[in-house]
């Protein structure tokens, strides 16, 4: 796993060779606002060390980031934004999940009545109770 990659948008920032509004930082994580938010207090929160996905990261890694992820969350909710009362915490891995920057990163995103935003409730799809137990054991069979 690479430490730092040059062509990389989050690595740059990491090294400083780009700028961010931050929030937080210690030696493993770094968190900042969101250039193209979602909604006002928008955060990203990466490792300072390279990877592609969360799914390269180690365990100790992810775990700060989502201890980050959570004290972001609180830090929200008790400012007076538009009066936060949830928080969206998500990471798209890969492009068919939406990933367009290749480092792994977490969004914290405060979520406000009425805007607009969130997924989709409800069910794409059809399984039968044989169908869920049969994909229930094939998951479980590969963890």
């Amino acid at each position: 796993m690479e430490k730092i990659l040059s062509d990389c948008i989050f690595c740059k920032i990491v090294k400083n060779e780009m700028s961010c509004y931050k929030v937080y930082e210690d030696e493993l994580v770094l968190a900042f606002l969101d250039i193209n938010p979602l909604n006002i207090g928008h955060t990203l929160v990466i490792p300072k060390q390279h990877s592609n996905d969360a799914l390269g990261m180690s365990d100790e890694i992810n775990g700060q980031i989502l201890k980050v992820c959570k004290r972001i969350a609180l830090s929200l909710k008790k400012l007076d934004l538009n009066i936060c009362k949830g928080v969206n915490i998500y990471s798209a891995i890969g492009s068919d999940a939406g990933q367009v920057i290749f480092h792994t990163h977490f969004h914290v995103i405060p979520r406000f009545r009425g805007d607009n935003l969130g997924f989709k409730r409800g069910s794409n799809i059809e399984l039968s109770g044989d169908e869920l137990l049969d994909l229930s054991e094939k998951i479980s069979q590969n963890i």
